[in-house]
């Protein structure tokens, strides 16, 4: 198998807010349009999907239950060039309808981090990493190995 993620789906109560969310209020780009039945989101990398929450379910078998709030055990990492970035994005998640979990600080790991969650729940850290700085093409480096 190669290294590679390239398509991130969420599954979600509400398709229509959710899209909202991303496209009207975080300003993400999606060819998205009433009645479809997903939502994709072009991103740097890897695509975001969105798809309802019992389809998703369903697809993934009939004995899947979604899950009744609480944390997922999962987060979706945004990073951004700047240390202040961190504190901008979470304002604009925010007044996008998200709701704020951990306000921007210095992480313990030499960064600056914050954690919002989106309208269904998935929590989202935004970052600011010194030792893992975003290229040109907005993609995360990584030291050498």
């Amino acid at each position: 198998m190669e290294p590679r993620i390239t398509l991130l789906t969420l599954g979600v109560r509400d398709l229509d807010r959710a899209v909202a969310f991303y496209r009207n209020g975080l300003g993400w780009p999606t060819s998205y349009k009433p009645g479809d039945g997903v939502a994709f989101f072009s991103t740097a990398g890897t695509r975001l999907a969105l798809y309802g929450l019992e389809p998703l379910c369903e697809d993934i078998s009939p004995d899947t239950r979604p899950a009744k709030g609480g944390f997922g055990g999962i987060t979706i990492a945004h990073n951004v060039r700047t240390k202040e970035e961190v504190a901008a994005v979470l304002t604009e998640a925010e007044r996008a309808g998200g709701q704020i979990v951990k306000p921007a600080q210095d992480a313990f790991w030499g960064g600056h981090s914050g954690y919002f969650t989106d309208p269904d729940g998935h929590h989202w850290e935004v970052a600011w990493n010194p030792m893992m700085p975003l290229d040109d093409a907005g993609f995360m480096t990584m030291p050498d190995a």
